[in-house]
């Protein structure tokens, strides 16, 4: 039971729009900061996750991630600014890219946790 809730808070906290923000910062205020956030929370939340749940609810909750980064960069689309700002990437291509590259510290942070674990027990 206890993996199973732990493992539904993990995908609430990953419903947070992370790219969308990364993006937005990057707009607004011409700062990457917002990447470094993006990649350490979810590495944070990839290695907890792991170490006290199952990967699925990662997945999900990555899924999940996109797909309202998605919805938000749509709302953008009137924007023309926005559009061009991150040429010679579109707003989308650049999510895609962002969520797949933001991937490879998760991973990196899941195998952290998996080796903690076999070391706990």
């Amino acid at each position: 039971m206890r993996k199973i809730v732990s493992g539904i808070l993990i995908v609430c906290l990953y419903c947070f729009p992370f790219v969308y923000f990364s993006m937005h910062q990057d707009f607004a205020n011409r700062s990457m900061l917002g990447y470094l956030i993006m990649i350490v929370v979810t590495s944070l939340l990839a290695f907890f996750g792991k170490l006290v749940s199952n990967s699925i609810f990662l997945i999900i909750g990555n899924i999940l991630s996109v797909i309202i980064s998605f919805y938000f960069i749509s709302e953008m689309t009137g924007n023309e600014r926005w559009g061009g700002y991150f040429k010679p990437l579109t707003p989308y291509q650049l999510l895609i890219l962002v969520s797949f590259l933001n991937l490879i510290p998760q991973f990196f942070a899941i195998k952290l946790a998996r080796n903690k674990n076999k070391v706990k027990y």
